[in-house]
């Protein structure tokens, strides 16, 4: 009886449940890549707002101020591990070794001449993971942008929106 030959790990495999758990892990990807941009910044407004004596009319106190950034700080620490960890296991449902980045300019000049880009074209292109943290990113900015340009009060007319 002949068997299947091994898994080589160049092609993912292609059953549901592999494309379910695929899914899945972009899904996640996608709440946690917003979360960085809403979620983490939110949280660290509620945090500094319990601190803050609202008793007092003079201003945001250094110490609500300090609360708002060492929150985001950790807040925002902790959702980009689990995004690193959330690449890593879809590498791994795709069957790949995980990805390793190195910046620009800590490239050799080699890769000035194109030999990069031949040992690598196969890994150039996207993944969809990279797409999602990409949309994810996209949408932020254009959030931000709506509400600031078009929604947030004017500090000239003191208006709701501008």
């Amino acid at each position: 009886m002949p068997t299947a030959p091994a898994s080589t790990g160049t092609t993912p495999p292609t059953d549901l449940s592999h494309r379910v758990r695929r899914a899945a892990v972009l899904a996640l990807t996608a709440v946690v890549g917003m979360n960085v941009w809403t979620g983490s910044p939110l949280l660290a407004l509620w945090v500094g707002s319990r601190i803050e004596n609202s008793s007092r009319a003079v201003g945001p106190s250094m110490t609500a101020i300090f609360a708002v950034i060492v929150t985001m700080g950790v807040t925002s620490w902790v959702l980009l591990r689990l995004l690193y960890r959330l690449q890593a296991w879809y590498f791994k449902l795709l069957g790949r070794p995980p990805r390793r980045y190195r910046s620009t300019w800590l490239r050799s000049m080699r890769a000035e001449r194109g030999e990069w880009e031949r040992q690598h074209s196969a890994d150039a292109r996207a993944t969809p993971f990279e797409v999602v943290v990409m949309v994810c990113v996209v949408i932020a900015v254009a959030a931000f942008e709506v509400w600031f340009f078009f929604l947030s009060p004017s500090p000239i007319d003191q208006r709701s929106g501008r």
